[in-house]
């Protein structure tokens, strides 16, 4: 789940883009142990002076069985990236002073230490550890205008404030009196809330600037350094609503933020704030439907600093945006448009005149920074992982990480398609062709669906299509009916009633393809992961079209997990009290029509996954077995709802193929 989206169980997968012509003879189908070398990029920060973009770079050392990530800079108008960072231990959040002189970023050098902050000064040196707080630090942000730095801290709990530091590895019992009680990742909440602190640079003890029984999110400082916004739920009863709001804390106060400025009053969600370089607006995200929970689209706002009424930026803009920031001369608002498969960056005046995409195409867009007159996205493509761009008049690949991999290997071609559903609906998707595609041929045909469900297949790189087309499968995507990408009516579809319209959006994706004439009807499968698992459960539930059935992190039994996932107050406001509508529970439970499954279907999960428990997996697995059926549970022992052990990753792709092989294709 992606907590600033709102939506369920997200896990964002994409697809291979068109490759023109057939292979070259030196070109190969990539391999496993090809796709898991592939570098992650993220994070593009431009330098004050605009010379350099600082970025992360994460890689998967199967040896070691963990994942690395290490700071990278690369000159802002092209040339060599270089690694800042050395190999050992894992960096991430880089930030550049205001003075220009350091590159400071967040790092655990040592197993079992907490996480500070380090810098590395640019006329060289090794990076110095800038912070000791007992408890580490979750975030931190430059000053624009002095040596100070804002930390987002946890506060300490009283076994980390002593000398011994073996005993803050005991166990110790959980005390739980929160409604919210649990987060996947994180395990039972606490009442150990995260503040904002301001470090002056040659102390050793930061000052705390906020308090509460609160958690105080995306913090940012004011122009002129003397303020700082952030996103916080402040009501009655934080766990018992969806309400965020922004506030203003002054930097320089010596009451821990007891008097704070409430800039906005909505109560839904208002979020991620990001000042006017004149420090008189706040331009933030916010949700207006309060009763649409998950499926609502995300608006632009703008709000004045010293009070005022909100205005919504192209209000009528029926698509979600994220990640808004003013030009650096307040003229322009930039965001992210996530639209029809594709995520471009777009402006608007502060008037809410002038709506347009500044970067657009067969892209996505997750990240970008703005400096000089330049826009840096981190920017991916079906064929390209995300990189690094620099874009003035035009677009300027500045990183290429993966390109000596990736030239080596074939590329699947796609076609994007559109179909009715049975009624009617027009529906969009991708078909991923397998390596050396022959029309005159039919494939084995894999439908992969995405997580979400609040979420869309987009143009970005990929592992399972570039997988399964290397392994000469047609591979189908599909944005069903509670995808985003497409209005709010389009995701509010699935509201109280998963399993109807998105599982006959998806099977019309299948007679699509099946009418094409590629694709064979007798060698069929279906899968995918979170909100993927739960669609495949509905579609091995209501029909035995398919031949093997992977169902990855999915939700089974409703009301068996009230209390044990981590969406209890949006259940409560989708589908009521499980023991006062015990029926809108039931009826969305593929368990309660498992008796109808005769597809072959691999059950997998994370054993601590509490976003969608394995509980689910374990009850489908048993009750097939217990009818006889073919199935099989995996379980990663030590595992959240996304799998990152390196060798847990590998594992979990070879059982996807061999699973398919075995009962799609009919071979051993």
């Amino acid at each position: 789940m992606i907590t600033n989206r709102i939506p369920l169980f997200l896990l964002i997968i994409s697809f291979a883009y068109p490759w023109m012509g057939h292979a070259q003879s030196d070109k190969k189908s990539v391999t496993i142990e090809e796709l898991m070398q592939l570098k992650t990029v993220k994070n593009p920060v431009i330098s004050p002076d605009g010379q350099w973009v600082a970025f992360t770079v994460a890689e998967m050392d199967l040896k070691k069985d963990a994942w690395e990530t290490r700071i990278w800079m690369v000159p802002s108008k092209g040339g060599e990236a270089i690694p800042m960072t050395a190999k050992g231990y894992s960096a991430s959040e880089p930030k550049w002073s205001s003075d220009n002189k350091y590159l400071s970023f967040l790092a655990s050098k040592k197993e079992g230490d907490k996480t500070q902050v380090w810098t590395l000064n640019r006329q060289g040196g090794e990076a110095e550890q800038l912070t000791k707080i007992p408890q580490g630090v979750s975030s931190h942000e430059w000053s624009p205008k002095g040596k100070e730095l804002m930390l987002r801290i946890k506060d300490p709990k009283p076994e980390e404030l002593t000398a011994d530091k073996e005993d803050d590895k005991k166990a110790k019992p959980y005390v739980v009196d929160r409604l919210q009680f649990k987060q996947d990742y994180q395990g039972y909440l606490d009442r150990y809330r995260t503040h904002l602190y301001i470090l002056t640079m040659g102390d050793s003890i930061p000052r705390q600037i906020t308090s509460g029984d609160f958690d105080d999110e995306d913090p940012v400082w004011s122009p002129d350094g003397t303020q700082i916004a952030f996103t916080s739920n402040r009501s009655d009863n934080p766990d018992g609503n969806s309400n965020t709001d922004i506030w203003i804390v002054n930097t320089v106060n010596t009451n821990k933020g007891e008097s704070l400025r409430q800039v906005t009053t909505n109560p839904n969600a208002d979020f991620y704030p990001r000042w006017s370089p004149d420090g008189k607006h706040l331009v933030y995200r916010t949700v207006t439907d309060k009763k649409a929970i998950w499926y609502a689209t995300q608006k632009l706002a703008i709000i004045p600093v010293d009070g005022g009424q909100p205005t919504l930026l192209a209000e009528a803009l029926d698509r979600n945006i994220s990640k808004p920031t003013f030009s650096e001369d307040g003229k322009l608002i930039y965001f992210i448009l996530e639209e029809s498969g594709t995520s471009v960056l777009a402006s608007i005046d502060p008037s809410g005149n002038n709506l347009k995409k500044i970067i657009q195409g067969d892209i996505s867009i997750s990240d970008y920074d703005v400096k000089a007159g330049s826009i840096f996205p981190l920017l991916g493509k079906a064929n390209q992982p995300y990189e690094v761009y620099n874009f003035t008049k035009s677009l300027k690949q500045l990183t290429s990480l993966n390109d000596g991999l990736l030239n080596k290997m074939e590329k699947p071609s796609i076609d994007k398609v559109h179909f009715k559903s049975a009624d009617g609906t027009q529906i969009e998707g991708f078909v991923v062709k397998p390596i050396g595609f022959d029309a005159g041929k039919k494939y084995p045909t894999i439908l992969w669906l995405h997580g979400g469900p609040v979420s869309q297949y987009q143009f970005e790189y990929d592992i399972e299509p570039q997988l399964f087309a290397s392994n000469g499968y047609v591979t189908l995507l599909i944005n069903p009916r509670g995808s985003s990408g497409y209005g709010q009516a389009f995701s509010e579809a699935l509201f109280a009633d998963w399993g109807n319209k998105d599982y006959q959006d998806v099977m019309a994706g299948i007679d699509y393809v099946i009418g094409q004439g590629y694709a064979d009807p007798t060698k069929l499968g279906v899968g995918g992961w979170s909100y993927g698992g739960i669609l495949t459960n509905y579609v091995i539930t209501k029909t035995d079209r398919f031949k093997g059935a992977v169902s990855g992190a999915s939700e089974a039994l409703y009301r068996s997990n009230y209390g044990h996932d981590h969406y209890q107050l949006t259940w409560e406001l989708e589908l009521g009290l499980p023991w006062e509508n015990a029926e809108a529970w039931e009826k969305i439970s593929p368990f309660n029509q498992v008796a109808n499954i005769t597809t072959p279907t691999l059950w997998i999960g994370g054993e601590k996954d509490w976003n969608v428990p394995i509980l689910n997996s374990e009850q489908m697995y048993q009750a097939m077995k217990r009818l006889g059926r073919d199935t099989q549970l995996v379980v990663y022992p030590g595992e959240h709802h996304g799998i990152k052990r390196p060798s847990f990753v590998k594992d979990r792709l070879e059982r996807y193929l061999q699973w398919f092989k075995t009962h799609v294709k009919g071979e051993k």
